[in-house]
């Protein structure tokens, strides 16, 4: 009997310390879509090398808003690294959204950008460039191997949490220190 694997939607990854893999050592990732075809999802705890003012600049779009200039965009994984999204909490007026959880959201839409800008976009959201990505079983495997835990993903988390702390601050919601485990992993 092939039963399908629970979906890890609105989860995040959390990478175990014998992950050794560049692209995702010590990361947090969130599950954006997860079905029997892969998995999609987005480092939340990496800083690329713009800020979010950098990157407006690029498209030709300006805001006087200092804060949301010096706003760091994340890493958000090796695919697609030159295409740029948004997580962000409610409501869904945009072009290109796809609902992650309960008013938790995936906009990959220029429109977005225009109203942060403009002031008038979400209050909370995280804006990377690049995705990573999981073919069919793949994530299921990695998840077998001992590469990652699953945590819920929260606002708090996601949100408030400054980027440097939230390895750690992911594990310790399902009560695990990371600092206490060991950099390999092993099967008895």
């Amino acid at each position: 009997m092939n039963l399908d694997p629970a979906p890890l939607a609105k989860q995040v990854l959390i990478a175990l310390p014998a992950l050794s893999d560049p692209n995702f050592a010590r990361s947090v990732a969130l599950i954006c879509q997860h079905d029997a075809d892969g998995a999609m999802g987005l480092v939340i705890n990496r800083p690329s090398d713009f800020t979010l003012g950098e990157m407006l600049d690029q498209m030709e779009l300006h805001t006087g808003d200092e804060v949301l200039r010096a706003r760091a965009v994340l890493q958000g994984g090796p695919v697609h690294p030159e295409r740029g999204f948004v997580v962000h909490e409610g409501p869904t007026q945009w072009d290109s959204t796809l609902e992650i959880g309960e008013n938790l959201y995936l906009t990959t839409s220029r429109d977005i950008l225009e109203a942060m800008a403009a002031g008038h976009g979400p209050a909370n959201a995280i804006v990377a460039l690049g995705c990573a990505g999981w073919g069919a079983g793949q994530l299921e495997y990695e998840l077998g191997e001992n590469s990652w835990l699953t945590a819920p993903a929260d606002a708090e988390l996601l949100f408030d949490t400054p980027l440097e702390r939230r390895w750690q601050a992911a594990a310790g919601r399902i009560g695990v220190d990371l600092s206490l485990m060991t950099d390999y992993s092993g099967h008895a």
